[in-house]
């Protein structure tokens, strides 16, 4: 499986089955607008940890690593998740500002190490 990541705001998106992997709904963005194939936020940071970050360059390092414990914990919801997907393209679909250093990236780091 492929794994792509794209700022939801931005219009050149690549194709495949689309996921917005973000808690929140992006602000601005209709439902229609997104074309969406799906919306896995229960596979977002917590509440907590969203809010800890806050966008913040220098808790980077701490965030992916409490973040990828967290994914760790729905190892199995994941792949169940990823095995129902027919298209061998996956975009993940963010809102965040920051395009290298957001949650999107840590999820694709995750699914890329499930090997599926």
């Amino acid at each position: 499986m492929n794994y792509k990541i794209h700022r939801i705001y931005e219009d050149d998106c690549p194709s495949g089955y689309r996921i917005l992997v973000d808690k929140l709904w992006p602000r601005g963005i209709s439902k229609s607008q997104a074309k969406l194939d799906d919306w896995w936020k229960n596979f977002a940071p917590d509440d907590e940890l969203r809010e800890w970050f806050d966008h913040e360059p220098a808790k980077w390092a701490a965030f992916r690593k409490k973040y990828l414990h967290q994914l760790s914990k729905q190892k199995n919801q994941i792949k169940s998740q990823l095995n129902d997907v027919s298209s061998s393209t996956i975009v993940l679909l963010y809102g965040s500002k920051n395009k290298e250093k957001n949650h999107a990236r840590v999820l694709r780091e995750y699914f890329a190490r499930l090997k599926i």
